[in-house]
């Protein structure tokens, strides 16, 4: 019997959370997109995703109101991705995440945050250890000592610039 690809007959918030957020890939694209990541080619450049699962996955961020597609060029038209509040929501549990994996799963970070106001590492609990609880917007990501890719998007995100600030690349 093949495993299904919902959670039909749960009644529980959680269940109805990884329905939106639980496909492989979406929170990549979750994290991307607060890391200043805008545009689906600068996505699938950073993400080595398949064009048509990044497709998919921006199509139910966007549904579930966790990003919000905005126009950025009229003639083609194209568009970016931007979080919404509750796609900015997420970002402890992206950073959570990350450093369960780093104690439980083991690796360096490629990236490190800190206040970007006083320079206090952050708590598990993203609040800053001198300052207490903060906004992404005012945490500063930068390179961490964990593996670094080289594309134009991942050079760009290594350096040090703020969350939630849109990430200019490059040129290739």
């Amino acid at each position: 019997m093949a495993l299904g690809k919902d959670y039909n007959g749960q009644d529980c918030t959680l269940s109805r959370a990884l329905e939106l957020l639980g496909e492989r890939w979406t929170l990549l694209v979750v994290q991307n997109a607060i890391y200043g990541v805008r545009r689906f080619s600068d996505f699938q450049k950073r993400l080595d995703i398949p064009k048509a699962v990044l497709a998919d996955r921006l199509a139910n961020l966007t549904e579930g109101g966790v990003l919000e597609r905005r126009p950025y060029q009229a003639s083609p038209p194209r568009y970016e991705y931007v979080p919404t509040e509750a796609g900015v929501e997420l970002w402890p549990v992206i950073y959570q995440l990350g450093v369960w994996g780093k104690r439980h799963i083991g690796g360096e970070p490629p990236r490190l945050f800190r206040h970007a106001e006083c320079g206090g590492d952050l708590l598990p609990s993203t609040d800053c250890v001198r300052c207490g609880p903060l906004h992404p917007g005012d945490i500063e990501m930068y390179p961490g000592p964990g593996p670094k890719r080289d594309d134009p998007v991942s050079r760009a995100m290594n350096r040090p610039r703020r969350l939630l600030e849109p990430l200019v690349p490059e040129a290739s």
